[in-house]
Parts: C-alpha cells; structure tokens; sequence
C-alpha cells in the first residue's frame, strides 16, 4: 500500500502572453514630407504585482528619419516612450500571490507597424508582444511505496568452473 509525501518547491504557478498596438505622436520642428525609417531600440522592462493582477512597466527609444522641404533634407526625431501595460491573469489561490517571483520577456520585441502625417505631427503605431510567468511555491504529492524492492545478488567469487569457461573461449591465435 502506498502512502503520500508532499515536496514543497517552486514552480511556475500562471503564464501568459498578451499582444499590444499603441498609438503615439512625435511633434517636430519641420513639416514632414515623407517619413523614410522608424527605428525601436533600447527595450527595458520589469514586471511587478499590482493587487490581483500583474503590471509590466517598461520604456523604449523610438528613432524615426522623415525628409521635410519637398523631400529635399532630411533629419531624424528622437523620443523615449515609457509605458505600462496590466495583464489580467487568473489564479486558483490568491494566496500565492504574496510570495512571488515574476519573470518578463518579450516575445515579439516593439516594432513600429503603421506611421501617418497629419502637419507638424508624426503618428505611429508600435506593435510588441510581452510573456509573464508568475513563480511561485506550490506543493506536489508523490506516492511513497512502503515496500522496500529486494536487492539483487552480486556474486564475486570465481570458481574452478569460471575460469575454465574463460580458458576455453580464449583464442590464443588472435594477434
């Protein structure tokens, strides 16, 4: 009859990935003409528990080349955007939530997706996608056999019988 032991460890206790597409605008000095590149760089971001939920506060450098004066000069606009976005995760324990471990990744890293014109005034999307594991203790129960299982026979002695056996299968004319 088996009886049941729990291991308490650590272990990923919610997962989650959610998609993002947030609209942002750059004021510039020029009236652009065309918008020629827009760069996404230096992704930070850290997770942190927000009541019940879970809040990924991050930021990113957007960099975005645009001509101006009829496509004859050209300059590049630089901004860092700070954001913070909320994952409404579920759990069976609320409770776990107190001693926690969160762990952030982007899994889709910010690009930008759509970029409009409108005067002094550059509108662009970016597109990101963020994965949140939540660590947390958690217990696991394992049967435990009370039987212990025999232990095999380990013959080390050498007889007489052995060792003809040996000086039988030897063939001298090997080499």
């Amino acid at each position: 009859m088996a009886s049941y032991k729990e291991i308490v460890t650590k272990a990923v206790i919610g997962k989650g990935k959610k998609s993002f597409k947030n609209k942002y605008e750059i004021e510039v000095e020029e009236k652009p003409t065309t918008v020629l590149g827009c760069w996404v760089i230096n992704h930070m971001f850290e997770g942190y528990k927000n009541d019940d939920n879970i809040g990924v506060s991050g930021s990113f450098d957007i960099n975005i080349w645009y001509s101006y004066d009829s496509d004859t000069k050209t300059k590049v606009v630089t901004k860092k955007i700070e954001y913070n976005d909320n994952f409404n995760m579920k759990f069976n324990n609320v409770k776990t939530m107190k001693d926690t471990d969160i762990i952030v990744r982007s899994l889709t890293q910010p690009s930008c997706s759509d970029v409009t014109i409108n005067d002094n005034k550059i509108n662009f999307v970016i597109d990101k996608e963020l994965g949140v594991e939540i660590v947390g203790e958690t217990k696991v129960k394992i049967a435990i056999e009370d039987d212990e299982e025999p232990w095999d026979i380990i013959d080390d002695e050498v007889t007489e019988e052995t060792l003809d056996d040996i000086e039988n299968e030897v063939n001298e004319e090997y080499l």
